[in-house]
């Protein structure tokens, strides 16, 4: 009897101990903000044109996109630094700025533009893309795994993938006010392929810092 009720007292105490681990989270990317701010104005800075440029819905869909793709990818976190949890019924939530881009790169195409798609798809900043992101999503990487660690996840090669993917959100929504290749195409391809290298390394560092 005094086993059940021991059991059942673990049990009872289980959420109150994993219910923190949000606030560790958001912790963690207020304490990373401020640097990953400092790298970006020391480094790029906003464009010049950014009063202008904000009346773009072009312009305003990449933050809509980076934003969304930085909430998921968080949610889905948290979900998954629970012991057993899997992402089984939750992967639904990267469809949201899946969904945006594509219609954001639909409406590229139905808009008569002055550059013709090959030109907005390579754009002009795809090399300051690549190497940005990556710097300025390293802050809150650091982070973001750190602060996971309050967790008790049974994936941590997996969570070190999402927590790369929040990063490389956060750290592309700073970029995205730099950035003046405003097409969707340019989006899809270059801040694609270097969020996908920042959860590359969030991958390998999570399989070894969020080992429960």
């Amino acid at each position: 009897m005094k086993t059940d009720d021991l059991i059942a007292s673990l049990v009872a105490d289980h959420p109150s101990r994993m219910q923190p681990v949000w606030l560790w989270l958001l912790a963690g990317i207020c304490a990373a903000l401020p640097l990953s701010a400092v790298l970006f104005m020391v480094s790029l800075g906003p464009r010049p044109d950014i009063a202008t440029a904000i009346y773009n819905p072009f312009f305003d869909l990449k933050f809509l996109v980076t934003l969304a793709l930085a909430s998921s990818a968080a949610a889905l976190s948290l979900h998954l630094s629970r012991p057993n949890a899997s992402l089984h019924g939750w992967m639904w939530l990267l469809a949201l700025p899946v969904g945006l881009l594509g219609i954001g790169i639909v409406a590229d195409f139905a808009v008569p533009q002055r550059v013709n798609w090959e030109g907005r798809l390579v754009g002009s900043n795809s090399m300051a893309c690549m190497s940005s992101i990556p710097l300025f999503s390293a802050p809150f990487l650091i982070a973001t795994l750190l602060m996971l660690r309050k967790g008790a996840t049974s994936h941590p090669m997996l969570l070190g993938a999402l927590a790369g993917l929040m990063s490389a959100g956060l750290g592309a929504t700073l970029y995205a006010s730099h950035c003046a290749d405003d097409s969707p195409l340019f989006v899809a391809t270059w801040y694609t392929l270097a969020a996908a290298f920042v959860t590359l390394i969030g991958a390998m560092a999570g399989r070894r810092v969020l080992r429960f």
